[in-house]
């Protein structure tokens, strides 16, 4: 991903959720979008920018949970997996 250049105007979907309350990433857009505004170079907004793009899409979630099932089916095929917590009590 790359920065827009300063002086662009960075543009967000609605910053509406599902109910017409503030969608759950509009703080992270928020103090992205203020940090390209104020910053010196592009790259000063860089963790903000990583922080907003992980709440829209997940993706850092979603590579650690398949990391998890991954791992969790290797010890299960060694007969070494720990047992899963039973919920249903």
């Amino acid at each position: 991903r790359v920065l827009p250049p300063l002086g662009h105007q960075l543009i967000m979907a609605s910053g509406f959720g599902l109910n017409g309350n503030v969608g759950r990433c509009y703080k992270f857009w928020q103090d992205f979008s203020k940090c390209a505004v104020e910053a010196d170079a592009p790259g000063d907004c860089r963790l903000l920018a990583d922080d907003y793009f992980e709440c829209l899409h997940h993706k850092k979630e979603y590579a650690r949970y398949n990391e998890i099932a991954k791992r969790e089916k290797e010890l299960k095929a060694q007969g070494k997996a720990p047992p899963r917590p039973d919920y249903s009590t």
